[in-house]
């Protein structure tokens, strides 16, 4: 009688017995475990403390009295407020603590909005102290750029600072060599070149500080260009 050739027991057909035959079945079958989902994007860190800070900052002005609608240029300066006869004397300062300033809540709605979205494409871009600083920078100069253009108007707003993370953006995208297809990059610049041009063009409107603008974007686009070189960002 043949004899089972892992344990040596007699079977009555074949060349292994029942029991083996079972242990070998168990032993191949695999349990499937699916990897794990790669993480959803987490909330944009460095965004979302610049979006918070604005937040923080319009909501302190409306609880210590501060009009939340159309706040009066005494209130604005009393906060930082942009202004040439104090920026370029004695508070050089205002030049940063503007940006972090809005004029009533359309205002700062408009630009958080706006920070939020292009928020999103630079956290994936940039390192966070380059997005801080690149973001930083363009804000001083759109500061810079609205003083020289009107001295005596008292200007607030991160508008300029949010225009010169566009331009870096697309400074970035088209001058870069990140492992993205082209397609997608195409759409991206097509997205953020529509959004810089019509939002110049919105801010053809009086009252609305195009210079501030201009002046972020042209800094953004020149930082942008600098950091191309430098962006080896993996494919997601």
């Amino acid at each position: 009688m043949p004899l089972c050739r892992s344990c040596g027991r007699e079977v009555t057909s074949g060349d292994i017995c029942p029991d083996c035959r079972a242990i070998a079945a168990a032993n191949q079958a695999v349990t499937y475990s699916p990897p794990a989902p790669r993480a959803v994007a987490k909330r944009p860190p460095v965004t979302t403390a610049l979006v918070g800070l604005n937040v923080l900052v319009f909501v302190a002005m409306a609880f210590s009295g501060v009009s939340p609608i159309a706040p009066n240029s005494l209130q604005l300066l009393h906060w930082g407020a942009n202004f040439g006869p104090l920026s370029l004397n004695a508070q050089p300062w205002r030049v940063l603590t503007s940006n972090y300033l809005h004029i009533g809540i359309i205002h700062i709605a408009l630009n958080m909005w706006c920070l939020w979205n292009l928020g999103f494409l630079a956290e994936r871009i940039f390192e966070p102290w380059t997005y801080v600083l690149t973001y930083t920078a363009c804000g001083i100069a759109g500061s810079l750029a609205s003083l020289w253009f009107h001295p005596l108007v008292v200007g607030a707003g991160a508008s300029g600072a949010i225009f010169g993370m566009a331009g870096a953006l697309i400074s970035a995208l088209y001058l870069g060599h990140l492992p993205v297809p082209k397609s997608a990059i195409q759409s991206t610049l097509k997205s953020l070149l529509i959004f810089a041009g019509y939002n110049l063009f919105f801010g053809l409107v009086p009252g609305i500080d195009n210079s501030a603008h201009i002046g972020g974007l042209v800094t953004g686009l020149a930082i942008g260009a600098l950091l191309s070189k430098h962006l080896t960002q993996p494919p997601e």
